[in-house]
């Protein structure tokens, strides 16, 4: 039985619903909803690889940056988003304390270039970092914290360089890509 068999799924399109309300950056800019979607195809494979909790992982991906007010320079944001899912517990996140503690810190400290901790936190870090390349930055292995990541690398910076559009997870989460 997994850690959460007992609290009730998420409904992605009630949390994006929910985000993109508060959401004040364009839909498809460089911390939006496709650089949010291809974290999460990111970090389910390094997950998938190093043992991570995909369900950390994945609510890191929708939260890490929807709480950012540019595109450039914004200290505070990851908290801001952190503490956006905390606002949400109990009615659209369901995790139990511990895991939502992970996703918590994982969304707070992403932008700290910190490469140790848990698998999880690593692997949501190394998922926002191997998209990278969408603003012509290649990630690079020593600043990675897994070897999954790092294996990772020319897959991510390939799909990230030529900004690809995750289009069946947008589908999940209910956007529709040719409307953005």
């Amino acid at each position: 039985m997994s850690p959460s068999a007992s609290l009730p799924p998420h409904d992605f399109p009630a949390l994006m619903q929910a985000i993109l309300a508060g959401y004040c950056l364009p839909l498809d800019g460089y911390h939006g909803v496709n650089h949010w979607a291809r974290v999460l195809e990111n970090g389910l494979r390094v997950a998938e690889e190093c043992g991570a909790d995909k369900e950390v992982v994945t609510l890191f991906a929708l939260f890490h940056d929807a709480r950012r007010v540019n595109e450039d320079r914004d200290d505070g944001h990851g908290l801001r988003g952190a503490e956006f899912a905390f606002s949400l517990r109990g009615e659209l996140i369901h995790l139990d304390d511990d895991r939502f503690d992970l996703q918590f810190e994982a969304c707070r400290l992403h932008t700290m270039g910190l490469t140790t901790g848990d698998i999880s936190l690593q692997a949501c870090w190394d998922a926002d970092r191997l998209d990278l390349g969408r603003v012509g930055v290649t990630p690079r292995a020593e600043r990675l914290c897994t070897a999954a990541g790092r294996r990772s690398i020319y897959w991510a910076n390939d799909r990230a360089t030529r900004g690809h559009v995750p289009a069946d997870v947008l589908r999940s989460w209910g956007i529709d890509h040719p409307s953005l």
